[in-house]
């Protein structure tokens, strides 16, 4: 018997105003608990705006989802209470402390006091970030921010987590440093949907991808399965080449 799905979509669209064409078309799909579930795309392909209407943050034109049996039209602010949010562009106050960013985050999902601390000197810990908790974030590299934008979306300790191209831009050693831990969490059983432009990290890192591409999806399985059905390509990035063209997207 299948496990029942912790994520559901159906028929899921989003038209947005004097757009020619839906930036979603007609979505449906199911996530199941403790995947690492990719949603993979070209620039424009509907990622972001499907992870947004996920998340809650714009309402979807038609269509449905439900979030661990909880369905967004009815109680979306509950939705919004187990899952976390990690966004392409970085939601940190440059002018705040590392520190006092997550204080600050923290305080916005209701955490306070020495739980708090807690949970801050522990991420900072685990990120390689506490000689720098202290500096202001706009002093930051750009992986020291990506590592600080990951943790502001963990600390409320999440069941779904949702991150928007969370290595792009940064150092190898930051880029490690995140995925090791995205696979460290998803075993004590928290859901990850992530999306990326890069399908070799895709491939080693998620359970099982869909591939979209001008707001529907056009590839959906776990990596392996993907290149069982397309022998003639040797990796997902050659398959997503294939489905997608050669063109250049804006």
């Amino acid at each position: 018997m299948s496990p029942k799905p912790i994520i559901e979509i159906r028929e899921l669209t989003k038209i947005y105003k004097g757009a020619d064409e839906p930036a979603v078309n007609s979505i449906s799909l199911d996530i199941f608990p403790n995947e690492i579930f990719g949603l993979l795309g070209p620039n424009g392909a509907g990622k972001t705006t499907t992870i947004s209407i996920l998340c809650g943050l714009f309402p979807a034109t038609k269509g449905s989802v439900v979030i661990d049996g909880i369905d967004s039209h009815v109680n979306l602010e509950q939705i919004k209470q187990i899952i976390g949010v990690v966004p392409q562009d970085i939601a940190l106050y440059p002018t705040l402390t590392g520190r006092e960013n997550l204080t600050f985050f923290g305080n916005m999902y209701g955490l306070y006091g020495s739980e708090l601390n807690n949970k801050i000197n522990h991420y900072l810990g685990e990120f390689g970030l506490e000689k720098h908790a202290g500096k202001m974030v706009g002093k930051y590299s750009g992986g020291m921010k990506r590592r600080v934008n990951l943790i502001a979306g963990l600390l409320h300790d999440p069941k779904i987590l949702f991150l928007d191209e969370p290595t792009v831009g940064i150092d190898v050693q930051s880029r490690v440093v995140i995925l090791e831990y995205l696979k460290e969490i998803n075993k004590k059983g928290v859901t990850i949907i992530y999306t990326s432009h890069h399908m070799e990290e895709a491939e080693s890192l998620c359970t099982r991808v869909a591939i979209i591409d001008r707001g529907k999806i056009i590839a959906l399985g776990q990596p392996k399965e993907l290149l069982a059905r397309n022998p003639e390509f040797s990796n997902l990035e050659n398959i997503f080449i294939h489905l997608t063209g050669k063109g250049m997207r804006d």
